[in-house]
């Protein structure tokens, strides 16, 4: 282990985050009862250039108004390279900011947009006292943001969660794509001719490197490694694949565009009885061993070390805390 140790976010759950454009009102009006993790408002992308001002509006008006429970809410600002995205910080979070867990900053390209975004949520807690220090969502989705991602990554306490962004991030590298997060015909690979001049191919997954380097960046920081959109929402069989391909490499969850996809994110990363079960075992292990005495202890044959012990840790948690926003 090294002498840099890193602390950790504040602890959420992050399976689904579902994206909800803040200018309509009737799927700001469905939210209130989706089982997501983490209600995102957006101001970006989804919202046309004319309709800024009255989807802030209604946003502030909407978080004054309805109640989203014991969800997590957050906002997408628009980019630094916009002029609305100054208004977004000051209307939203000064009139509801106490309503807020998070603001989400899309297409980062430096550790300086961080700070600039730190900067005026600092100025507008202080000015109206809110006790509560907002958290931020960092999206990552431009050639300039995937090379500066460490020291994004690093750049305020108040990250908490690391996003990767296919769609933006395929046309800032000129990638060739032809849904977000799906496969294309021509990233594959072909197998050496078999006895009969044969030749088999096998489609590959060209979003596993920017995807792994986000989670290393994250995890190097104590953040929450997220996945982004799988674009195909009336691709159920496609949606699962992915979401499993992302929770293999480390993410927390993935974001959903439908809320058809909710229920199959949420249900892809929670841990199994099996799973808690196991990591409770170890737990109690480890304890037992603590009274008598001694420093390694086995389980199932198997030694258990420190790395076992944080996963069973973590595991726990999560599951206490699943159970908890089931209620």
């Amino acid at each position: 282990m090294s002498f840099t140790l890193v602390d950790p976010a504040t602890v959420r759950l992050n399976r689904s985050e579902m994206a909800v454009p803040a200018s309509n009102p009737k799927f700001i009006d469905k939210s209130t009862q989706s089982s997501a993790d983490v209600i995102l408002f957006d101001l970006e992308d989804s919202v046309a250039p004319d309709e800024k001002n009255d989807a802030r509006s209604l946003l502030i008006k909407s978080l004054k108004e309805k109640n989203w429970g014991h969800r997590t809410l957050s906002v997408r600002i628009n980019s630094l390279d916009t002029p609305y995205m100054y208004r977004d910080i000051v209307d939203v979070v000064e009139q509801v900011g106490d309503k807020l867990d998070m603001i989400m900053i899309p297409k980062v390209g430096t550790a300086a947009d961080v700070y600039a975004v730190d900067m005026l949520l600092t100025q507008i807690e202080i000015a109206c006292g809110f006790n509560k220090h907002l958290g931020i969502e960092l999206l990552i989705e431009t050639a300039l943001g995937m090379k500066n991602i460490n020291e994004i990554a690093a750049a305020s306490p108040r990250n908490e969660s690391l996003h990767f962004g296919a769609g933006d991030y395929a046309a800032s590298t000129r990638m060739r794509t032809i849904n977000i997060g799906g496969p294309h015909p021509d990233y594959k690979v072909l197998t050496e001719p078999n006895e009969n001049g044969l030749r088999e191919a096998h489609w590959d997954d060209m979003w596993h490197y920017p995807t792994a380097r986000m989670v290393i960046a994250a995890r190097a920081n104590g953040l929450r490694p997220v996945n982004g959109p799988f674009g195909d929402f009336s691709d159920p069989e496609g949606l699962q694949v992915y979401a499993k391909r992302s929770a293999v490499l480390g993410c927390e969850g993935i974001w959903a565009i439908h809320p058809t996809q909710v229920e199959i994110a949420n249900e892809l990363f929670t841990p199994t009885e099996e799973e808690v079960n196991r990591a409770k075992r170890i737990l109690l292990a480890m304890e037992q061993a603590e009274k008598e005495g001694k420093g390694a202890v086995a389980l199932d044959g198997r030694m258990i070390d420190i790395v076992s012990i944080k996963q069973a840790e973590t595991m726990v948690k999560k599951a206490e805390l699943i159970n908890l926003n089931s209620k």
